[in-house]
């Protein structure tokens, strides 16, 4: 069974959380990044995306990079900005997005419970995008992001989380839209969760494949550096949140592609239609998908719906089932052409967040068509990540995202 201890951590004054605190680093580029910082200095930003406070030019993998990285994180601290906790404690964070509330528990994962399977991933990930965060963790001797982690809800904990949540709480303020609410968990309470979270069996990653992966190799570059570590030492663990699997929830992620691979509109339909059902929608009506294994299609300033045909995909197989999957190995691959879309510069992803009016400017702008996604659902991850099984890329997107720089975990 998987472990969660209590934290000890960097983080902001309360009268600071709101100007601190920012969306992780990989959901907006450099660019965005100077433009969400103007006029706040101590945006985390300037911590998780450094590159904002150097030259244009610069490398955003230059070792100058994480050397500024960990420059600006020590000087919120310098500054009394941010406050170096004097104990370890969990916490317990709720964030509502449009009246729905999500409520987990910060506070460490064991890396062993990572490397050993007990943190179940669904994912796999890219060495050239981790080698930058383990860059980024290494320099700053710190996880600065927290990875979103989740599990078989549990009742006792949710009474006990229920009941905190009644009190003073440390943190609340708006964020982007999304109220984020924090309480400290006192005394007993830090056992009563340290106990019951182990006794609830693994965890699995929701959203942070690459930060969890990073973590886990920077743990086990100190140990190699510290060869009579104990297991107790910070650089053991990593920052997480902890959420029951029914508080989630996972919004489609749909694909833009460049062409048709060499295809009128008319030529490709006609080859989806050997394992689709095609309608097309009137001028000006979007195509909003309602179930499983049903896809929006949209070229020309039209929609189309796709209802995937009885026997082109295995109901018993958690993977083919996906319609992530059911797109990937009927359309994507066979007729457009994109065996790997991991890779493959032809296509690109869009989180359902930016809504269907997204996948029509991009289609207009620079690329040429459009797949509209059903969501894949929490008891599909279990059950693909319980069988050892990976999902194609870009199969899940959760709203709303962990902010960073509310909670630091220093390795040492």
């Amino acid at each position: 069974m998987a472990r969660f201890k209590p934290l000890k951590a960097i983080r902001p004054k309360p009268e600071y959380v709101a100007q601190v605190a920012a969306l992780p680093y990989d959901v907006m580029n450099s660019e965005e990044a100077r433009k969400k910082v103007v006029g706040n200095k101590y945006s985390f930003l300037h911590v998780d995306k450094a590159e904002i406070d150097l030259p244009r030019e610069i490398d955003m993998y230059d070792d100058a990079v994480y050397q500024k990285a960990c420059e600006n994180l020590y000087k919120l601290v310098d500054d009394g900005v941010c406050i170096d906790d004097e104990e370890k404690r969990f916490y317990v964070y709720r964030q509502i997005m449009n009246g729905r509330k999500q409520t987990g528990i910060v506070g460490c994962a064991v890396i062993d419970d990572y490397i050993n399977g007990k943190i179940k991933k669904h994912e796999l990930t890219r060495a050239d995008k981790e080698v930058d965060r383990i860059k980024h963790i290494d320099a700053c001797n710190a996880n600065t992001g927290p990875i979103f982690l989740t599990y078989r809800k549990n009742e006792s904990i949710s009474n006990k989380i229920e009941e905190i949540c009644k009190g003073e709480p440390l943190y609340d303020f708006d964020s982007d839209g999304v109220r984020q609410i924090i309480w400290t968990v006192e005394g007993e309470d830090n056992d009563f969760f340290e106990n019951e979270l182990e006794k609830v069996g693994d965890y699995y990653i929701a959203d942070g494949h690459h930060r969890c992966a990073c973590a886990a190799n920077v743990g086990i570059m100190r140990r190699n550096e510290n060869p009579d570590y104990d297991g107790t030492e910070e650089f053991n663990f990593f920052l997480a949140v902890l959420f029951a699997d029914k508080d989630l929830r996972i919004m489609d992620y749909n694909r833009v592609i460049k062409d048709l691979n060499g295809l009128t509109v008319e030529e490709f339909l006609e080859k989806v239609s050997d394992k689709f059902i095609v309608e097309k929608y009137d001028d000006g009506v979007r195509c909003n998908i309602t179930q499983k294994h049903t896809f929006g299609f949209y070229s020309g300033e039209c929609w189309y719906k796709l209802t995937a045909k009885d026997g082109i995909f295995d109901e018993m197989d958690p993977v083919d089932r996906l319609d992530v999957s059911i797109l990937q190995n009927n359309i994507i691959a066979p007729i457009l052409g994109i065996e790997d879309p991991r890779v493959d510069k032809r296509i690109d992803f869009v989180g359902g967040i930016r809504g269907l009016e997204e996948l029509e400017r991009r289609s207009k702008e620079d690329m040429k068509i459009a797949f509209a996604m059903y969501p894949t659902t929490i008891d599909d991850l279990m059950s693909i990540a319980d069988a050892g099984e990976i999902m194609p890329p870009k199969s899940t997107w959760f709203e709303p995202k962990l902010l960073s720089g509310i909670f630091v975990h220093k390795l040492s």
